[in-house]
C-alpha cells in the first residue's frame, strides 16, 4: 500500500461486561495479522482491559469507567466526580485521541453516539476535518425492535446514521437475524448496512490451561456466564443439579466471570468445595483452551460466547437472560430453531429436574456444524476485505497525482 502505516481506531463505550472488549480485541488482532504495517488503537472504559494481552501494533486507551445503576442512570466507576464531569473527561479524551491518532477508519462498537452522546463530537470532527471512514459495528441481535426504536428515537440516533456514518457492519450472517428490521430506518441508512458473518475465534498460539483441573483427563462441561454480572441464576441452577445427585453427570468447570458480585462468588466457591465433580474458577482472560477441551458448553447466549461455541463446534445449552435486553433470548431462540444448539428458558429456574435432564443430554447433543448452516464464521475475513477496500480507495488519489506529475 502506498501509505505505509494505516490506522484504525475502535471505540467501545462499555465499562461493564466482557462482550464489547473481547469483540473489539478480536477484530483488532485480525486486522494487524492481515495488514503488516497497520496500527489499531482501542478506546475503552473497561476496568479489566489491562488483564488481556494484545498483539504487537494493538494498544488501548482506557477512559474513566462508569456503571449503570438499576434505575438506568450512570455513575462513575471509581472517581469521586458526578457523572457529567466524568462524561466530559471521557468525551475530551476520545476526541483528542482521535485528533492526534488521525485514523483512516473509526469503528464504533454498537452504540451509535456512544455513552450519552459522548462520541458525537468526535464523529463530527472526523467528518469535518478528515477523510476517515466512519463505521458502526452492530451485533447480529441488538434488542426487541420496539425497545431499540424507542431508545434510538430518544437518543436521536437516526441523523448520525444518515449524515455521519459511512457504513454499518452487522457482525452476523443475513439468514439468522436482521437487527435493523422493524426500526423504520430510511432507505439511505439501510443501504449502508452489510453483513459480515460471525467472528471466528481460534486458540491463541501460546494458549494453555493455566490452572490445573481436578478432573485429570476426564471430559468436562464448561459453564460460563460471560462477565458474570448477571449470571448468578445460571450458575446456581447448574450447581443445584449437581447437588441433587439424581443422575450421573460429567464434571463441571464453572468460570464465574470478573463482574460477578463478591458475595455470590464466595457462596459458589463454598458450595463447590462439597462437590467432587464441580470446580469453580473466578476468571481467566483466555477461556479458549478451556472451551476447546470441553465436551459441552453451558452459557447465557452473549455474542462472544456464541461465536466461541460456533468456532469450537461444541454441543451447547444456552440459558439466556431476558432483562435488561432480550438480545440473548432472541439469539438463543433463533439458534435453537435453526438446530445449532439447545435452549432452556430462564423462566424455568430453579427446576432442578429440567436442568439435570438438559445436562445429561448435553454431551450427546449434536454440535453446531451438524445444523448445516453455511457461511457462519466468515466475519473477520469480510471485515479484512472491507478494510482493504477502504485503504485502497484512500490511496488511489495519491497514486493519480504522482502519475500526473511524472
Amino acid at each position: 500500500m502506498p501509505n505505509s502505516s494505516p490506522k484504525v481506531l475502535i471505540y467501545s463505550h462499555d465499562s461493564f461486561g466482557l462482550g464489547h472488549l473481547r469483540r473489539c480485541r478480536t477484530i483488532a488482532h485480525s486486522l494487524v495479522s492481515r495488514f503488516e504495517k497497520m496500527s489499531v488503537l482501542i478506546l475503552s472504559g473497561s476496568p479489566i482491559i489491562g488483564s488481556f494481552e494484545f498483539r504487537s501494533r494493538v494498544d488501548f486507551v482506557r477512559i474513566p469507567g462508569v456503571i449503570k445503576l438499576r434505575n438506568g442512570e450512570y455513575t462513575p466507576l471509581s472517581l469521586s466526580l458526578n457523572i457529567d464531569q466524568t462524561l466530559a473527561i471521557r468525551s475530551s479524551i476520545i476526541e483528542h485521541t482521535a485528533k492526534v491518532f488521525d485514523p483512516d477508519i473509526l469503528i464504533v462498537d454498537k452504540e451509535p453516539l456512544g455513552l450519552r452522546g459522548e462520541i458525537l463530537g468526535t464523529l463530527e470532527m472526523l467528518k469535518r476535518t478528515t477523510n476517515a471512514r466512519l463505521v458502526l459495528g452492530l451485533r447480529d441481535v441488538m434488542d426487541d425492535p420496539d425497545i431499540l426504536r424507542e431508545e434510538w428515537t430518544r437518543k436521536n440516533v437516526d441523523p448520525a446514521l444518515e449524515t455521519l456514518y459511512d457504513d454499518i457492519w452487522i457482525y452476523g450472517p443475513p439468514n439468522l437475524h436482521d437487527p435493523l428490521q422493524g426500526l423504520g430506518l430510511s432507505e439511505a441508512i439501510r443501504e449502508k448496512a452489510s453483513y459480515t458473518g460471525y467472528l471466528r475465534r481460534e486458540l491463541p498460539a501460546d494458549s494453555r490451561i493455566s490452572e490445573p483441573l481436578p478432573f485429570d483427563d476426564e471430559p468436562y462441561i464448561l459453564v460460563t456466564p460471560g462477565g458474570g454480572g448477571d449470571g448468578v441464576e445460571l450458575v446456581d441452577w447448574v450447581m443445584r443439579a449437581y447437588e441433587a445427585r439424581c443422575e450421573p453427570l460429567f464434571p463441571a468447570l464453572i468460570v464465574l466471570g470478573p463482574f460477578m458480585a463478591a458475595n455470590a462468588v464466595a457462596a459458589f466457591q463454598a458450595r463447590a468445595e462439597h462437590l467432587r465433580d464441580v470446580h469453580v474458577m473466578r476468571f481467566t482472560p483466555t477461556i479458549e483452551p478451556y472451551m476447546a477441551n470441553a465436551i459441552g458448553i453451558v452459557g447465557m447466549g452473549g455474542y462472544n460466547t456464541f461465536c466461541e461455541i460456533l468456532s469450537f463446534d461444541k454441543p451447547t445449552l444456552l440459558v439466556p437472560r431476558v432483562v435488561p435486553r432480550r438480545e440473548q433470548s432472541i439469539r438463543a431462540t433463533r439458534a435453537a430453531e435453526t438446530g445449532l444448539l439447545k435452549m432452556l428458558p430462564i423462566d424455568n429456574y430453579p427446576n432442578v429436574k429440567m436442568m439435570l435432564d438438559a445436562l445429561v443430554k448435553l454431551p450427546r447433543s449434536a454440535p453446531p456444524s451438524r445444523a448445516g448452516v453455511e457461511n457462519l464464521l466468515g466475519g473477520l475475513e469480510v471485515i479484512g476485505d472491507k478494510v482493504g477496500e477502504i485503504l485502497e480507495a484512500r490511496d488511489k488519489p495519491a497514486v493519480r497525482v504522482a502519475a500526473a506529475g511524472s
